[in-house]
């Protein structure tokens, strides 16, 4: 059984100051949108959302939704957060309903499984370039994530997007040829390492730090006037 999530909507609707009140009082305000309906501020459980965010199936689970007091539950996902950089708090949702029988693009981690070759027994060592790969498929084919055996990847060997498992449920959207993960030498990965250091002591000298922002941020009338369509 998928989770419920209650979505109360809040008064002020997208007003800044409402949006500070919900987080006073412990909750997150979001907005929820898609499927051909308005845009709704609403104001969720954190306890909730951050269990959804930290399962195994992550920011691609599909629950249902429980809009106040209506009586038929919608599908939604999560589909951007916005957190507090220093506290780390959840302090922006944003909920799109979605229809099962229509595929959508996802983002799914990519999980590398076994040791390869070229670190066993050639002495090299593995760099995973691309840890997410994003797809097209239908909501109930979503996966966790992408598994791809590595034992057989030599020194200088490298794997594609290409070389991920294929079916005709999942769409690979990134470049057949991009780079997951390839096995390199011991000298070109301390090289590699040490010409980073110079490029980023050449890049910053001389400017001035930037604070940190917080991920994803936006605001809620930015996330009202958000596209049917938009991904995160």
């Amino acid at each position: 059984m998928p989770e419920v999530v209650i979505a109360n909507p809040r008064e002020g609707k997208f007003n800044k100051n409402a949006a500070r009140r919900v987080r006073r009082a412990g909750k997150i305000p979001a907005v929820l949108y898609g499927a051909g309906h308005d845009p709704v501020a609403v104001e969720l459980d954190p306890k909730q959302i951050s269990r959804i965010l930290y399962s195994e199936s992550g920011h691609n689970t599909i629950f249902d939704v429980q809009l106040g007091d209506q009586k038929n539950a919608a599908k939604a996902m999560i589909v951007d957060w916005q957190r507090e950089p220093i506290k780390d708090q959840l302090i922006h949702i944003d909920l799109k309903r979605i229809a099962l029988d229509k595929a959508l693009k996802v983002s799914v981690p990519i999980k590398l499984v076994g040791v390869p070759v070229g670190v066993k027994v050639q002495g090299g060592i593995l760099d995973q370039v691309l840890r997410e790969v994003e797809i097209e498929c239908l909501p109930a084919d979503i996966p966790r994530h992408v598994d791809v055996d590595i034992t057989n990847l030599g020194l200088h060997q490298v794997l594609r997007v290409s070389d991920l498992p294929h079916n005709e449920k999942i769409k690979y959207l990134d470049a057949e040829d991009a780079t997951i993960a390839h096995v390199v030498s011991i000298r070109e990965e301390v090289a590699a390492g040490a010409e980073g250091v110079d490029a980023a002591t050449v890049a910053t000298a001389g400017t001035p730090a930037e604070p940190e922002v917080a991920k994803k941020g936006k605001t809620d009338a930015d996330a009202a006037k958000k596209p049917e369509g938009a991904k995160k």
